[in-house]
């Protein structure tokens, strides 16, 4: 079949690639000719495990082709996937459909026969009715039916997520489109991957209840996390005997300094915002959206805690900034609140990311950055683990609280354990929802070994 796809951002990027994998005939579509000449030349412009392999072979197998000319693109077209962006609308929380709706209208004038003009992007429930009406009236003559695809791709397993999806959802109108949808979803068909086929509101709605509930789930742990603070008890054992409950499961069970990303912050903003223009407030998600931000800034207060309430003049190591390991997606990352907030206190922050420093860059001034967490604790006062890359899963704690002035680790993803720390220096320890271990010992007074490594350069 053939494909437009029109966005390349990171969902029409993706799915285009491996649509183009399944052996359709694929054309991206983006406004931007830097981007769409950065594409011709294998560059990606995301970072997603997998994608410059599998790119790479679909242009080469002549399956993927990459343009800003929609209207060639469209011509001819089975069906066109609207991929573009709906960011958080200013002032009111809503989704913004201006893309959406711009392309839409583009689609429209270059039709030159039937085609299904899916909304691939997040959106509002009855967005894909406004669709069709934008489309109907730009080209009267117009003959086609529109469907609602909503993406469920996790950054950093987006290609495997594709690949083998827990399900695909398609809302659509009549047998026609259908019978299009699942032509193009046909290898997963074939591979007994689930396909619900649903009405339009039904689709979009799958979408936001969904990302609400996982927001949910994050959001309760936090929440849980600091009640078993005051307590004593350890949230990985109590998010453990939950997640053996099949009702509940075991993911998104994991404490931390709360969600963030393209997906979470904004699909509840808009899911609360949809309830209120219905007269029908969505009030638990309303709550979520509270303590996520809550839970941000308990992030902060616990490393100002660990240093005595002394953030000023203090040197800070902060190990990943993105807002999930592998990725280098800086939206709504937790890191653009905790950051800022040292660095406002008085603190001098450095920061380590495998892929986040060109974007963060920007969005953090003030942050001096390094290549590698040892030689960002290098005469540091304290260690934040913010985000749970590979490679500060195994660090070697004893060879970086040795170069540290003071060894103070504040880890907010639960690595490791306060028995880890102690063991291999740290005088100071914090994380999230466990009994966090303070030596009893002068805080001024800093171990034995923090004289400079021979190779440290």
């Amino acid at each position: 079949m053939k494909i437009a796809m029109v966005g390349t951002g990171y969902v029409g990027l993706v799915s285009g690639v491996c649509f183009s994998d399944f052996g359709h005939d694929v054309i991206c579509v983006d406004k931007n000719p830097r981007k769409v000449e950065m594409l011709r030349a294998g560059e990606v412009p995301i970072y997603e495990p997998g994608l410059d392999a599998l790119m790479a072979k679909n242009v080469e197998a002549g399956r993927l082709t990459f343009t800003d000319d929609l209207a060639g693109a469209v011509d001819g077209a089975d069906a066109i996937f609207i991929a573009v962006g709906t960011p958080t609308r200013r002032g009111d929380g809503h989704a913004d459909l201006t893309y959406v709706m711009a392309a839409a209208e583009e689609i429209a004038r270059a039709l030159t026969g039937y085609a299904v003009i899916v909304t691939k992007s997040t959106v509002p429930v009855g967005t894909n009715r406004q669709v069709k009406q934008v489309i109907a009236r730009a080209n009267p003559e117009a003959e086609f039916d529109v469907a609602s695809n909503p993406e469920f791709l996790r950054e950093g397993a987006a290609i495997d997520d594709f690949m083998r999806p827990d399900r695909i959802v398609v809302g659509v109108q009549n047998e026609r489109a259908a019978e299009v949808m699942a032509g193009i979803y046909r290898p997963l068909y074939l591979r007994d991957f689930p396909i619900l086929t649903t009405d339009l509101e039904s689709a979009e709605m799958i979408k936001y209840a969904a990302n609400a509930f996982l927001a949910t789930k994050i959001t309760f742990i936090n929440e849980i996390a600091a009640l078993c603070e005051r307590t004593g008890a350890d949230v990985k054992l109590v998010s453990k005997g939950m997640g053996l409950d099949g009702r509940i499961g075991n993911k998104f069970l994991h404490a931390g300094p709360g969600y963030g990303g393209s997906c979470f912050p904004k699909d509840t903003q808009a899911l609360a915002r949809i309830g209120q223009e219905h007269g029908l407030p969505m009030q638990i998600t309303e709550t979520v959206i509270k303590v996520n931000a809550e839970t941000r800034r308990r992030m902060v207060e616990k490393i100002t805690d660990m240093l005595d309430g002394r953030l000023a003049g203090k040197t800070i190591a902060v190990l990943g900034v993105t807002f999930k390991p592998n990725t280098d997606d800086m939206r709504e990352a937790p890191s653009l609140t905790v950051i800022p907030a040292l660095i406002g206190a008085g603190a001098r922050v450095r920061a380590v990311d495998p892929q986040g420093h060109r974007e963060a860059a920007e969005l953090l001034p003030g942050v001096h950055w390094f290549d590698d967490a040892y030689k960002a604790a290098q005469n540091a006062d304290a260690v934040v683990i913010l985000t749970e890359w590979n490679e500060f899963r195994a660090l070697d704690l004893k060879r970086m609280a040795r170069r540290m002035t003071f060894p103070a680790l504040a880890d907010l993803r639960n690595i490791y354990s306060a028995r880890d720390a102690r063991r291999a220096g740290f005088l100071r320890y914090a994380s999230v929802g466990r009994a966090d271990y303070i030596a009893e010992a002068d805080a001024d007074q800093a171990p034995e070994g923090t004289e400079e490594p021979a190779d440290f350069e």
